[in-house]
């Protein structure tokens, strides 16, 4: 089972899944992975295996595997592993010969297994209790990793077990040390914190901006951690209630920066179901608590979403859980027009070469016209439920199913 995108980098290509494929004899059973492939052919290359943590669902729920996307800087990768922990390795695995430290206890160190460098347990040292699953994907930017630690409730679904431990962390790339940590949104954390953040120049500001867990987006100086602002996305009068009963949610969507502006779309945890969402445009420039200020436009036509929004040509592209795609006006916040995909979507769109792509439940990828007008070219059956985003490489598109890897090139023999 496969929920992270696949990442394509230096000639190979990294994907996080479980270990049902059991490549690896010595490690039987119910794991995480992050397998590599080569890039040219998808020779199997080497994989990094966790063990599953002894609490069960509440941490790391069975057979979801590793659902972080990983981020690959040069011969690193960087990702968050089912355990809850972030690691840094080696982007040969162990095929180089070479067991890279400082971290050297590597329980499987067979060519076909990967190569450690050093790993944060945010569980053991920072005292975070995820809810579910970690999922984060980090985000490098100079010597810092920022990462969500996905810190969240009990089995009660009420009680928030650890609510003075991180939500939001910056690591020393090369050290794995923690530079500063944020426990916002403290208390106010409505159930998990599974989304991602997003480091980008804002009015000649570098940000660091974490989507927080109680439907607040907030943002930080990345070198030291200061606050530079928060927008509460979830309007006055919203109420959370246990199984997605209420109108007040969470972001698992990972912020977009474009122009000075974050784009951000507010959901929950799909087994929730639909319900009211919003969609907003920050303006980013702004200081201090912007809840009543910072909205540049507000669109509440949308439902709740997963899907982060993609960018292009005055556009912005959303779909929600229930499957209505939308184009909307990037100036106005007004729908273009609409597609209903007729099954739910935790994949987000994907803009290349004049298309849109946009992958959903039922394991169909549709691929639409961009532009203003809705031209639908074609909807392709792959077989199994697409949870991820398509990703584009030199010529390459990559699809990941729930089950498989595509590689789909113009005029490709098999």
């Amino acid at each position: 089972q496969s929920y992270g995108n696949p990442v394509v980098a230096g000639g190979k290509i990294f994907v996080g899944t479980n270990n049902h494929a059991e490549r690896q004899p010595k490690a039987k059973g119910d794991k995480g992975v992050v397998m590599c492939f080569r890039e040219s052919d998808g020779k199997f290359l080497w994989q990094l295996t966790h063990d599953k943590l002894a609490a069960g669902r509440v941490n790391d729920w069975p057979k979801q595997g590793i659902c972080s996307s990983p981020c690959v800087e040069g011969n690193r990768l960087y990702y968050v592993s089912n355990r809850c922990e972030l690691v840094c390795a080696d982007v040969e695995g162990f095929l180089d010969g070479e067991n890279d430290g400082p971290f050297t206890g590597e329980t499987l160190s067979d060519p076909i297994d990967g190569d450690i460098i050093w790993k944060l347990d945010m569980i053991e040292e920072l005292g975070v209790f995820p809810h579910n699953l970690a999922s984060s994907s980090p985000a490098v930017d100079g010597d810092l990793v920022f990462v969500v630690t996905s810190n969240g409730v009990d089995e009660s679904h009420i009680a928030i077990p650890a609510p003075d431990a991180p939500s939001f962390i910056a690591v020393n790339k090369n050290t794995g040390e923690v530079v500063w940590e944020r426990n916002d949104p403290h208390e106010a954390i409505l159930h998990g914190q599974w989304s991602s953040p997003a480091v980008g120049l804002i009015g000649g500001q570098k940000q660091a901006i974490f989507p927080g867990g109680d439907g607040r987006v907030y943002a930080f100086a990345p070198e030291s951690g200061d606050l530079l602002w928060s927008f509460q996305g979830n309007p006055e009068g919203t109420v959370y209630k246990l199984g997605g009963l209420g109108t007040r949610n969470e972001i698992i969507a990972t912020p977009v920066i474009h122009e000075d502006r974050v784009y951000v779309s507010l959901g929950q945890d799909p087994e929730h179901g639909e319900g009211p969402g919003h969609l907003y445009a920050i303006d980013a420039t702004r200081r201090g608590d912007i809840t009543k200020t910072g909205a540049a436009w507000h669109n509440s036509e949308v439902e709740r979403a997963m899907s982060t929004v993609a960018i292009h040509d005055g556009i912005v592209y959303h779909c929600d859980l229930s499957g209505i795609f939308r184009a909307i006006d990037l100036k106005s916040g007004q729908a273009l027009w609409e597609h209903d995909l007729q099954a739910a979507v935790w994949s987000s769109p994907y803009y290349v070469d004049g298309k849109v792509y946009m992958g959903d439940e039922d394991g169909r990828l549709v691929v639409l016209q961009a532009g203003r007008e809705k031209k639908v070219l074609n909807t392709i059956e792959m077989g199994g439920s697409v949870y991820t985003t398509p990703v584009a490489a030199n010529g390459v598109l990559y699809v990941t199913t729930r089950e498989k890897l595509y590689a789909i090139q113009q005029g490709a023999h098999w």
